[in-house]
């Protein structure tokens, strides 16, 4: 079962899939994991490395906990983050090498605007 849905119901799981892919829908939440990708990291860490308030950040590792993304484990009285599927990371530069792909075109189409005569697309 995935939540309340049952395994074999692909409605259930399109929704499952949308409710993952808008737990990374946040400039926040990707810069956090970007941190983890680099080893686990406590609150405080992830705050100084950020530079945004704890308050901030504890909210956006509940999201990311929500969806299971990240776990905790504690050491001592510091409770430390990491991603739970180190998966997630291929998914993320996956994600990375198409932007690129998307921003280079952009890029060639701007040079293009840029190198036409001015006044050439008025006729």
């Amino acid at each position: 079962m995935i939540g309340n849905q049952r395994r074999d119901d692909p409605e259930g799981l399109r929704q499952f899939k949308a409710e993952f892919f808008k737990a990374l829908a946040h400039p926040m939440r990707i810069r956090i994991l970007e941190l983890l990708h680099q080893g686990p990291l406590s609150v405080g860490q992830l705050q100084e490395a950020v530079g945004a308030p704890s308050s901030s950040i504890s909210q956006q590792l509940a999201v990311l906990r929500s969806r299971n993304i990240v776990v905790t484990e504690r050491r001592g009285t510091t409770v430390i983050y990491h991603v739970r599927d180190a998966d997630l990371f291929e998914l993320l530069d996956v994600a990375h090498r198409i932007f690129n792909g998307h921003l280079s075109d952009t890029i060639d189409l701007l040079r293009l605007v840029d190198a036409e005569p001015v006044g050439a697309g008025s006729r």
